[in-house]
């Protein structure tokens, strides 16, 4: 269409892929599923599109959509006669008939979406027209691309759409390294330096959460070990496992491994060279080291009385002694790390389904019973 040119097009034949009526056009006046005819006489306003395209419209079904369209048709006319137009420029003509198919039909095609989705957006918002917004937003956020990730965002922040602001950020976090390459990333940087900044920051942001998530996650499982093991030492030193047991029980040698016997193999291995290394005397061996934090914490986790002297893993009463001589001046760290392996423990137990958490209730209660040996 040339510039300059006016068309007037009947209110009744908008093509659509929606419905159709007999003629094979879509009825943008219709309303429900009917294919209900408004005259074209009865059209009272027309909305005036880029190139001089003029589209007559219903000014009852206009202010039923948008505050903003009926605020426009209460305006004062010049002339007592003068018609009512309403202008809607600077986008596509074809938008702007997608629009008023939407006005009508309530309906947007997923072609219309590829084709017109930013600018039925920027009219929706315009226009304050909710559902349509809804709509724009969804089928931009499903059709965003490295491509145009910079423009939907710009359009997002205008035209106030959180959700499609995220997701565009999202994008960006995760395939920034091809979205610099694009054009969009080059006119940002050299025309919004401000977003330019907003963005740069998002992606520190996200990157010093995934380091800190990952730190978390490391942790949380150093915590899981740690209770694991503690599990095993109570095991080994009350039932005894494959090579190492308790000194008042004899050991099968056709006993079967235990489920956890990873776990069980390492500290029994740790148990037997506690006992027969000499260099644990002057403290300079790595591995009874970490045997006696083990047996530390075991202690400060055990739950037996200290009086009784029921536990049988070895050095248990020793520390608790100790602890009791120094509560006051107790090592902060260290009591966090009780803690910490005390929820993993509980949070471990409380993640199993409930039929394995029934199945090992009774067990546990009696490793327990054992370890307090009758208290």
């Amino acid at each position: 269409m040339e510039d300059g040119q006016t068309m007037t097009v009947s209110p009744i034949k908008f093509p659509s892929a929606h419905s159709s009526c007999s003629s094979g056009y879509y009825c943008a006046l219709s309303t429900g599923t009917s294919c209900g005819k408004f005259s074209v006489s009865e059209a009272d306003v027309q909305i005036l599109a880029s190139g001089g395209l003029k589209i007559p419209v219903h000014a009852s079904v206009l202010a039923s959509v948008s505050s903003v369209l009926e605020n426009n048709l209460d305006r004062p006319r010049k002339g007592r006669n003068s018609e009512k137009i309403i202008p809607i420029l600077g986008v596509p003509c074809d938008a702007v008939l997608a629009f008023v198919r939407y006005l009508y039909s309530s309906r947007c095609s997923e072609d219309e979406m590829d084709k017109f989705g930013i600018h039925l957006l920027t009219l929706s918002h315009v226009y304050l027209i909710r559902p349509l917004k809804q709509r724009c937003t969804r089928g931009l956020a499903a059709r965003l691309t490295a491509d145009n990730v910079v423009d939907v965002l710009q359009l997002a922040r205008l035209c106030d759409a959180p959700d499609l602001k995220v997701k565009c950020m999202k994008l960006l976090s995760n395939d920034f390294k091809a979205v610099e390459k694009t054009e969009g990333w080059k006119f940002l940087q050299n025309h919004d330096p401000w977003l330019e900044l907003e963005i740069l920051q998002f992606l520190d942001d996200a990157e010093s959460r995934k380091k800190r998530r990952n730190r978390e996650r490391e942790a949380q499982s150093l915590y899981l070990q740690l209770s694991e093991a503690m599990e095993c030492l109570a095991h080994i030193c009350t039932e005894g496992c494959t090579c190492v047991g308790p000194y008042d029980k004899e050991l099968s040698r056709n006993k079967e491994p235990c489920q956890r016997f990873s776990t069980c193999q390492s500290l029994q291995l740790l148990i037997r060279h506690f006992a027969t290394c000499s260099i644990r005397v002057s403290g300079g061996c790595r591995q009874c080291k970490r045997m006696w934090q083990l047996f530390r914490l075991h202690s400060s986790l055990c739950e037996c009385d200290q009086v009784s002297d029921t536990c049988k893993v070895p050095l248990c009463r020793e520390f608790k002694l100790k602890k009791q001589l120094r509560k006051k001046g107790d090592d902060r760290r260290w009591r966090l790390l009780v803690r910490k392996v005390m929820a993993a423990r509980i949070m471990s137990w409380l993640s199993l389904p409930m039929p394995m958490r029934k199945q090992w209730e009774p067990t546990r209660l009696e490793h327990q019973e054992r370890r307090q040996g009758g208290r």
